[in-house]
């Protein structure tokens, strides 16, 4: 691996290469933007420079060179001076042993994997790196001691936050680091690297519009894909369901909904078995929460700027259907609603009450132009 082979995210890879060349490597970033674009790889391209004996440095980039000792260490995984801080390590902590995996980043695996070993001096490298992996999860207890430790780092430290949602995190975790933000990968190379993983063009361009430019969301689904879980087809019966949805048929359509759900995490539980079922099930769920919105953004879309391609291509008639119940403002505000319908979900509200209340408010426009 190298920097080479991070595309799209030249602007953060630029100041990230900038900074290390003229020596102004901060000691803590928050590396910003939605799942699955390139940040924790850029991460650990970046750490993997930072620890290298002989980096190759050129007039406006540096890599690390791939062969000193730190970088076939790295590169092996067992790199002294590297640490990757996650929250499923609770289960390696002093009281974890036995526990369930972790909805929430706890302070024990904050305080055992990083705050412990942050004054532990380098063995191999000059400095010391942190990567610590869904940020926005730590609780208040994992922030406020993460934030004793970003107000004085050690001159050999540095700390890279992967964040999804900054405004999780404390105004003042954020001011104590450079924040760098990531952007989506083009729809072309994610349908170039899904057609690598041996998903058919069709199916691999749905999915690349539908992540919004998330390479890792759209690979997962891919996976989700060649093991049997069928999600295009379903997501395509979804897309043809909600299109003329009846007021009378929104809760039968919502138990559907939530099988289909528990169908997808089932399968998603088997491709990911050390990540918690509720992280799981959330993730099942807001997959389906997203088809619905691309379908509002295509009704949207199709009302406003129609020379623009659909993420739902194969359903025109569907697309016009939905359009023609809504217009372009009811269908944003009803974007809206299923954002607060995902952030429902990350605090445990009743998934079959949220489907009932969002298929609801789908069909009632249906039901007043009747």
């Amino acid at each position: 691996m190298s920097f080479k082979e991070i595309f799209c995210q030249d602007k953060a890879v630029n100041i990230l290469h900038r900074s290390f060349i003229n020596d102004r490597v901060a000691h803590s970033y928050i590396f910003s933007g939605i799942e699955g674009i390139g940040k924790f790889k850029t991460a650990c391209e970046f750490a993997k420079l930072l620890l290298c004996e002989k980096p190759v440095i050129k007039k406006d980039s540096a890599d690390s060179c791939g062969k000193c000792t730190s970088c076939t260490s790295f590169d092996a995984g067992s790199h002294p001076d590297f640490n990757y801080v996650y929250k499923e390590l609770l289960e390696f902590t002093e009281d974890g042993k036995d526990k369930d995996p972790p909805i929430e980043f706890p302070i024990d695996v904050v305080r055992e994997f990083l705050i412990d070993k942050v004054s532990v001096k380098p063995q191999l490298s000059e400095k010391r790196v942190f990567i610590v992996s869904e940020s926005e999860k730590l609780n208040n207890e994992s922030q406020n001691a993460l934030l004793k430790v970003l107000e004085e780092p050690p001159s050999y430290c540095c700390i890279i936050l992967i964040c999804t949602k900054l405004d999780n995190l404390y105004p003042t975790i954020r001011s104590r680091c450079q924040i760098l933000p990531f952007g989506p990968v083009s729809e072309e190379k994610i349908i170039e690297k899904l057609t690598e993983l041996g998903i058919e063009k069709k199916t691999s361009q749905y999915f690349a519009r539908l992540s919004f430019g998330s390479l890792g969301l759209a690979c997962s689904w891919a996976k989700l894909e060649q093991a049997g879980a069928n999600l295009y087809e379903t997501a395509k019966n979804f897309v043809n369901s909600i299109s003329a949805l009846k007021y009378a048929d929104s809760l039968s359509l919502a138990d559907r909904t939530i099988k289909n759900c528990k169908q997808l995490a089932e399968v998603w539980e088997k491709l990911e078995t050390r990540t918690s079922t509720k992280d799981i099930n959330r993730r099942a769920f807001t997959t389906i929460i997203t088809i619905i919105i691309s379908a509002l953004h295509d009704a949207m879309q199709s009302a406003l700027l129609p020379q623009k391609p659909l993420i739902n291509f194969e359903q025109k008639t569907q697309i016009k259907s939905l359009a023609e119940r809504l217009s372009p403002e009811q269908a944003a505000e009803k974007i809206a609603e299923c954002y607060k319908a995902i952030q429902w979900l990350d605090d445990n509200v009743n998934e079959k009450l949220l489907f009932e209340q969002l298929l609801l408010k789908l069909a009632v426009y249906d039901k007043i132009k009747a």
